[in-house]
């Protein structure tokens, strides 16, 4: 069973800074394709963005810039830093991985039902 468990969701004002982590097993970490998405009520799961294998990265347009994904292999942790943020940041936040080597090819990365597993998602809300 793979489990995906964020944290570092919080409130904070336009401006500030926060860092999402998602932690998971050894296995899933080091071979799994990762991403993180947001979502708002009434719109789709939105790809903001993942990190390949062999660590490169894909960002949506409108985080280029002001968020960083990262992965720390000592402590099988996926980061979000997030700065600069605006109130249109305000979302839910979901990790999430799959084990399929296409996942970098194109805008794949971006849809989420590609994405077989996903964590239980944390709250981010940013004030002006």
């Amino acid at each position: 069973q793979v489990q995906l468990v964020e944290s570092g969701g919080g409130s904070v004002q336009a401006g500030g800074s926060l860092r999402l982590s998602c932690t998971t097993s050894r296995y899933v970490f080091m071979n799994y394709y990762m991403g993180w998405f947001r979502q708002t009520p009434g719109k789709e799961r939105e790809g903001v963005a993942a990190i390949g294998t062999d660590g490169s990265t894909r960002y949506v347009d409108s985080v280029k810039g002001r968020f960083t994904i990262s992965k720390d292999n000592a402590k099988n942790s996926l980061y979000l830093q997030m700065n600069s943020l605006k109130p249109e940041d305000t979302a839910i936040y979901y990790c999430a991985a799959d084990p399929w080597t296409g996942m970098s090819a194109g805008d794949n990365w971006r849809k989420d039902s590609v994405y077989r597993y996903w964590g239980q998602g944390t709250q981010v809300t940013v004030s002006s």
